[in-house]
């Protein structure tokens, strides 16, 4: 049996960063219970990897995460999606914002899972072009190409919006 100390560092990994990787394993999942799955899976996989990640355990677990998030699409049965709030706490907020940012999130739900992860990764996470294309493993090419059409999409799904279009999509009251 393994000793706890042999995982040292976990523990403040989950603490220091758990939030901020939940939220994106939200985004990437389409739901608050999704995500807790999808970051559970990602860190059940750098546990049984432990020993043998070099470097920063960071980087493989969102690697894994990002990884299981574009793999789900090979899943033959279709689930529907419905992407949730993110934290308040994360993303302070104005109101106005807070309806946009839902109305956001909801429209990101209708794109392919990978290029939700890939705006994900370079919107969310603000990683740069290659660094995104080091976690997906595919060419900066690739990564172009899909924000690109992924970005062209949103804008199609964003293009009739108005205040109060998005104050009625979200139950608000003027």
């Amino acid at each position: 049996m393994r000793s706890r100390d042999s995982y040292e560092g976990l523990d403040a990994l989950v603490a220091e960063r758990g939030r901020v990787l939940l939220g994106a394993a939200v985004l990437l999942a389409g739901s608050r219970s999704g995500g807790e799955d999808l970051l559970q899976t990602a860190l059940e996989r750098l546990v049984r990897h432990w020993r043998r990640v070099d470097g920063d355990k960071e980087a493989y677990l969102r690697q894994t995460l990002y990884h299981l998030a574009v793999d789900q699409w090979r899943v033959r049965r279709r689930r529907p999606e419905v992407l949730v709030d993110v934290e308040p706490a994360e993303l302070p907020d104005t109101s106005d914002a807070v309806n946009l940012r839902h109305a956001l999130v909801q429209a990101l739900a209708t794109l392919p899972r990978r290029q939700r992860a890939v705006l994900v990764l370079r919107y969310w996470e603000q990683l740069s072009e290659a660094e995104a294309a080091a976690v997906l493993g595919c060419s900066v090419g690739t990564i172009k190409s899909t924000t690109s059409r992924g970005l062209a999409r949103l804008r199609e799904l964003t293009a009739a919006w108005t205040t109060d279009e998005l104050e009625t999509w979200n139950g608000a009251s003027k």
